[in-house]
């Protein structure tokens, strides 16, 4: 089937990158995570805060979901809107999801001012961004279907046909099938199941 108009695919990055950014004796260690969701977002936070324990601030931004409807910018005690703000702002104009930026920050001494933070804050996302690669995902779902072995051959030409991936199965006389499948196809995929005799989806 032709990818055009399913509308379930996002962009993201593909790999964790990271790096150093100095402006005046400050620096600004910045880092890029792929993420799918919040657990994993303060997980990848905990590791940076007990390794960079040293640094004053630690600031970031991160968007989930498809349509980047999850997102959230933390100054961690930098001025309003000079840390968070600058570096979900690359994230948007890149227009990337399910992504964590942090920047780790060591001040050097000599302040920055409002517009040097907002610099360094958004050089730094730009960076992680740009040192990665961006990459199209995606939206998966699954679904589990039973049906009676004379099936099978209706049940795997639909998996070839769809590109589906099988993630467990069970064969006996009531065979059992776990599959992985594009969003973009929930309904002609179901639709095309109902039409096989014996077989109902479980979820």
């Amino acid at each position: 089937m032709n990818s055009e108009n399913l509308n379930d695919t996002y962009l993201t990055i593909q790999r964790i990158s990271e790096g150093l950014f100095k402006d005046r004796s400050s620096k600004f260690f910045y880092f890029a995570f792929p993420v799918r969701n919040e657990d994993e977002v303060k997980e990848k936070l905990l590791e940076l805060r007990k390794t960079y324990y040293g640094a004053r601030h630690h600031c970031y931004a991160y968007v989930l979901g498809k349509d980047g409807e999850t997102f959230r910018a933390v100054d961690d005690g930098e001025p309003n809107h000079s840390a968070g703000d600058p570096i979900l702002g690359q994230i948007r104009s890149n227009n990337l999801t399910n992504i964590l930026i942090v920047v780790v920050r060591y001040f050097g001494g000599t302040k920055l001012g409002m517009s040097g933070l907002i610099n360094a804050y958004k050089s730094s996302a730009a960076l992680a961004i740009e040192e990665n690669e961006i990459v199209e995902e995606m939206v998966l779902e699954t679904i589990r279907v039973k049906f009676q072995y004379p099936a099978m051959n209706e049940v795997m030409k639909l998996v070839k046909k769809h590109d589906l991936k099988i993630l467990d199965q069970e064969m006996m006389l009531d065979c059992q099938m776990k599959l992985e499948f594009r969003k973009g196809l929930e309904n002609v995929l179901i639709k095309s199941l109902e039409e096989i005799e014996t077989l109902q989806t479980i979820n």
